[in-house]
Order: structure tokens, then sequence, then C-alpha cells
């Protein structure tokens, strides 16, 4: 199975065995070792995924990208968008640097 072979090889890159994985992720006794054979839990491979910081979806084969995906989108805004304030390092950015920002972006030689 896919997730017993992912899970031993994140595992051995951390320096930690399957038995410590499985203690971690509050298993029963060997748990892991029964995934060789059979489809693990969605519970208990959210709790394994969390101690070797990955994602369900690499250890069923789904990706092949092992850092897990962040979870929260980072926010969008036009900078046409007359109705939204925009910062910098906390401050607002005045309406007149915001023009010149604007036509920076358009490249334009107006």
């Amino acid at each position: 199975m896919i997730a017993f072979e992912r899970i031993k090889e994140l595992a051995k890159k951390k320096g930690m065995s399957l038995v410590d994985v499985n203690d971690k992720a509050g298993l029963g006794t060997r748990t892991i070792y029964h995934w060789k054979t059979k489809q693990p839990s969605n519970d208990s491979l959210k709790a394994v995924a969390k101690v070797l910081n990955t994602s369900t979806d690499y250890l069923n084969g789904l990706t092949d990208n092992p850092l897990p995906q962040s979870k929260k989108q980072p926010a969008q805004a036009d900078l046409d968008d007359d109705d939204t304030i925009f910062t910098f390092q906390g401050r607002p950015i005045p309406p007149e640097d915001l023009k010149i920002i604007r036509r920076l972006l358009k490249n334009d030689d107006e």
C-alpha cells in the first residue's frame, strides 16, 4: 500500500521509527504495520500526516508533493478597486502613490 511506504520513507527522513510515528499519532499497538495490507481509516491517516507534517493526499499517493498545503488562501484585491484600502508595512498607501503604482504596472508610456 502506498500510505505505508510513504509513511516509512518520511519517518526515516525525520529520524523516526514507525513505532515512534505510531505512538505520537496515538494509534493502537503497531497499527501502521497493518497498513501494509489494508487501507487505514481517514482519522488515523490524518493523525499520522500531522505527526509527519505532510498531507493525507501525499500519503495516499494523490500528490507527489510531501509538503502540506496551506488551508488558508491569501487574500486577493485588485488595484483598480477604489473600495479597498491598500497598506504597506501597516500604513495605508496614499492615493497618489497608488496612481503611480498603477501606472508602473500598466507599463504605459502616457
